[in-house]
């Protein structure tokens, strides 16, 4: 699905259809909040940190959680991500095994990640989050769940494209939200804003909030790939292929043409046979993002570039001290205190 473009609108100029659903809204809020209300908010005996959203779509979430992972790593701990495998066809709980696992069994997000860090999918979250423990996991990492009342966070950090905002600010199906701006920051510890530096400043300028604000920019990784003037034919089924094509063109890339796909699309043979008989006449390589790159057929594996992205962050002081009030600082500091 790709979001309708009154989505977009200023959130004082929603449009009329905005108005129109706006009574659906209210019932999909009310749903919500009782959801949450009922719980059952379960405590596991080790830190929950969710990553999440209140937008429908993407938002930078997972190298947030890849890049938080690697952080604990480096202070001593042994997170463990916990996902519900959207895409894949395993209920879990199941730690995800790179060597075995294929998007189709696990989704994407979780398979990607699972480079990193011990991951398991688990449509029960609470239960993910047991075996995930009984693993050696000293904290658990929610990927997304944010409106999930399975288990009790110790930390949400909500995770906003600066780019994209909170759209018109109104909830599905009348906006892209979830749920409403006020009710999602009552419920988070910190905000995390994914952009360049002019969308960042423009969202803080209107923004009304008071939770403490982590910025961070989504940086390629250097592989020693030459993008400059090379023609590419681009493909993405991330929440905002807009952001990868503009990563590409940043670096010097030739873009010939773009194919903007919907979150998590499938990646069939017959698209892909269409996009590279087209790159082929045209003098072009097929380049993807590195989620879409898990859900390649494997005849494609090594007939596909990949542009890897890294969350990059301007200072990780306001989230470290929310880690050290849970005992998650580098170890050293621990031992001092």
């Amino acid at each position: 699905m790709r979001p309708p473009r009154f989505w977009r609108n200023a959130p004082e100029r929603p449009g009329l259809t905005a108005r129109l659903l706006s009574p659906l809204s209210g019932l999909v809020q009310h749903l919500s909040r009782r959801r949450l209300a009922r719980g059952p908010w379960h405590r596991i005996g080790v830190p929950v940190i969710c990553v999440g959203n209140i937008n429908l779509g993407g938002t930078g979430k997972t190298p947030t959680v890849i890049a938080l992972a690697e952080r604990l790593q480096q202070f001593g701990h042994h997170p463990h991500v916990v996902s519900r495998g959207y895409g894949g066809h395993e209920a879990g709980p199941l730690r995800v095994d790179v060597h075995r696992h294929r998007a189709s069994d696990v989704g994407d997000e979780p398979l990607l990640i699972a480079a990193f860090c011990e991951t398991w999918v688990a449509r029960d979250r609470y239960a993910g989050a047991k075996a995930a423990k009984a693993a050696g996991a000293d904290v658990i990492l929610l990927d997304d769940g944010f409106q999930n009342p399975a288990l009790a966070k110790d930390i949400s950090i909500l995770v906003v494209d600066a780019v994209a905002g909170f759209g018109n600010g109104r909830v599905f199906p009348a906006g892209p939200l979830r749920e409403s701006e006020a009710d999602g920051s009552a419920r988070a510890d910190i905000l995390l804003l994914i952009g360049p530096p002019k969308a960042r400043a423009r969202f803080l300028a209107r923004w009304q909030g008071s939770l403490p604000v982590l910025s961070g920019a989504l940086k390629p990784l250097e592989t020693g790939m030459d993008w400059s003037g090379r023609k590419f034919l681009a493909f993405a089924g991330i929440g905002r292929p807009e952001k990868f094509f503009a990563s590409l063109r940043a670096l010097g890339a030739e873009l010939i043409r773009t194919e903007p796909l919907g979150d998590h699309a499938p990646l069939t043979t017959r698209l892909l046979q269409r996009l590279e008989a087209e790159a082929f006449f045209k003098g072009a390589q097929l380049v993807t993002t590195e989620k879409d790159a898990t859900r390649l057929p494997d005849a494609f594996r090594l007939r596909v570039v990949t542009l890897p992205v890294r969350l990059e962050l301007q200072d990780w002081s306001a989230l470290d001290h929310l880690l050290a009030h849970l005992g998650l600082g580098a170890q050293e500091n621990q031992t001092e205190n």
